[in-house]
This record gives C-alpha cells, structure tokens and sequence, in this order.
C-alpha cells in the first residue's frame, strides 16, 4: 500500500510540475478548439536561447571538471546514450503500426538526460552521506548530445530509404549500397552533414563550444538563467498543443508506448549500471558516480531533448515522444533511484 501512495504522490507531483503542467495545459486549450497559437519566429527565438543556455551550462561544467578523471565514465556515458537508441527505437519499431520517426524520436528523448532527475539523485546519495565525483554533472552532455545526434541521424535515414524505396510514380527503386555517389555511404555522409548543421543541434553545440572555451558566465548569469524557466514553459504548451492536435495517431498503437515507458527506464538505468561497473573497475570511480550514471541512463530529457527533436524532426508525433518521457519515464526513473543505491550498496559497497 505504501509502495501504491508513494507512486501516486510521485504522479501527482510530476503533473504539478511547470514542464509537464504546460503540456497539459496546451492540450486542454487544443481539445477546448483554442485558436491560441505561438508565432514561428518567437518558437525558434524561445528554442534558440533555451539549446544555447543548455549547451553553455554543459560547456561550463566540462571545463570545470577534472578531465583526465571524467575521460573514461564520459566516454562510457556517450555509448550508453548511443545504445539506449539503438534498442529502444528498434524495440518500439518492432509493435505494429509504431512509426519509425516516432520511435526514433520517442528512444532519442529517453537515450538523453533529465538534468532535474539526476539532481534528484545527487539529493537522494546527499541525505544517505554517499560520496560521489564533483565532475558528475559534467558527464551529461556526452550521454545527452550522443544519443540525440544518433537518432535524429537514423530517423532521417530512415525516412530518406522510405523516399527511394517508394518514388512518387509508385514504382519501388533499387537502392545502391555502397560508399560511392548517390549510394549508401553518401547518403549518410550527406544526413549527418545536414544533422550537424540543423539549427537545433548548431545552437547546441555552439552553445557547447562557448561554455567550453569562453567565459560566458556573466551573460550566461544575467539572461540564460533568469529566462529559461519561463521559456521552456512557454516550449511545453506549444508542444502540448501540437500533441493534442496528432493524439488521434497514437491511440491505436498507445500500448506500446504505455509498455515502453514503463520498462524502459528500468532497463536503461540497469544498462547504466552496468557502464559504471566498468568504470569503477577501471578508474577507481565511486559507488555515488555508479548509481548517478545509473540515474542518468534510466532518465529522459525533459530540457534539452523536447526542444531539439522539434526543431531536427517536426514529423515525428510530440503526443508519442513527450508524452511518454514525461507522463510515463521520468516518474519510473525518480522511483528507480533507490534501486540503484541498494544495488550499488550490495555490489560495490557504499
């Protein structure tokens, strides 16, 4: 019974919550027939401060970091981030009737990071006095950039092959394989390129670059800070609206994401887990490092993620993605939390 209250209050508390209070918001306004819409140039301004703000902090945080001693767990963090969308958008794509994009969509956000869930665990090792690495925070951009980069690459792979495949004449083309011109190799040469430099993910590793190798702390201090709250609220209603807009495409396959969302987050944090064994054994890295690489793993954005698979991919449904990192993940992944301390505690010893 208590187990069913501390759910429930975990539920309650997530809806409470500005990001996903706003979504719900905007679909309220969508199902009431709300004319309410944002303009397109004040989405891209909103989206364009809040990934430089992301990318900054981030930047920031690498530099600071001992990056001798951060080498190996964020090396180990970015191949976690990359296998979480390998598996998961190739589990959802299995379910009939998933869509590719959203599946893809829907692993990017979850292979990403909660920079609200991680702290909750540093919190959670914090009031048990377990001792974990200073540069930990810095570990979450690799996970974060690593992950999204790789599905929105195989995302818009994806949809090119479906193009050849099916030419508009209706007839079915022969895809060359290959590295040569007009083949595989420059078809994915081509998408990464494009990837890279898709607005979305060049402000965020502009944003990167700038945390790392300037000194952006004092307009980083006065304007990213004080407005990123606010904006992100404004993103979510935009989102929620267009979530409500395409439910009608998720209610046939809304097991799926319901099965995802709820096992996901279990099997990523144990995959996590697993990675901070690795660089226990190799490094020396601590049970607290364990168990927040653990966290990391097991959570998914709900920052940097929404804004950047809305800008990199518009054709995937924000009802699928949003939806299910938000309503369904992340409340597992808070609950998980002392799950990893207990495992770290039995395994390593805390």
């Amino acid at each position: 019974m208590d187990i069913v209250l501390e759910i429930a209050a975990t539920l309650v508390a997530q809806v409470q919550k500005p990001t996903l209070a706003f979504l719900i918001g905007g679909m309220v306004l969508a199902a009431m027939g709300s004319k309410l819409e944002v303009p397109e140039p004040v989405y891209k301004f909103i989206v364009l401060v809040l990934l430089l703000k992301v990318g900054m902090s981030a930047g920031i945080s690498v530099r600071e970091a001992d990056l001798w001693a951060l080498a190996v767990p964020a090396m180990l963090a970015a191949i976690v981030g990359v296998t979480i969308v390998l598996i998961g958008g190739r589990a959802l794509a299995a379910f009939r009737g998933v869509d590719r994009m959203d599946a893809m969509a829907t692993a990017g956000l979850f292979g990403a990071v909660s920079a609200s869930t991680l702290a909750a665990g540093m919190v959670m090792l914090d009031a048990e006095g377990i001792a974990y690495e200073g540069f930990i925070g810095a570990l979450y951009p690799f996970m974060d950039i690593a992950a999204l980069v790789t599905a929105i690459v195989l995302a818009r792979m994806s949809a090119a092959r479906r193009m050849v495949a099916t030419p508009a004449g209706g007839g079915v083309a022969t895809v060359t394989m290959g590295g040569g011109a007009g083949g595989e190799g420059a078809m994915v040469k081509g998408i990464l390129t494009d990837t890279l430099k898709s607005p979305a993910i060049s402000a965020l590793l502009l944003g990167l670059g700038i945390g790392l190798l300037g000194r952006p702390e004092s307009v980083y201090d006065s304007f990213y800070e004080p407005l990123f709250r606010g904006l992100l609220s404004i993103l979510m209603l935009i989102m929620g609206i267009e979530a409500w807009q395409r439910l009608g495409e998720m209610r046939k396959v809304a097991h799926a994401y319901v099965a995802y969302g709820i096992a996901a987050p279990l099997l990523h944090g144990a995959l996590g887990f697993g990675a901070g064994l690795v660089a226990h054994e190799l490094t020396g890295f601590s049970a607290g490092g364990v168990v927040l690489l653990a966290v990391m793993a097991a959570s998914s954005s709900d920052i940097s993620g929404p804004p950047t698979l809305r800008g990199a991919l518009p054709e995937a449904n924000p009802s699928a993605y949003v939806g299910t990192s938000t309503g369904l993940g992340t409340p597992v992944a808070i609950l998980s939390i002392p799950l990893w301390i207990a495992l770290a505690d039995l395994v390593i010893g805390v």
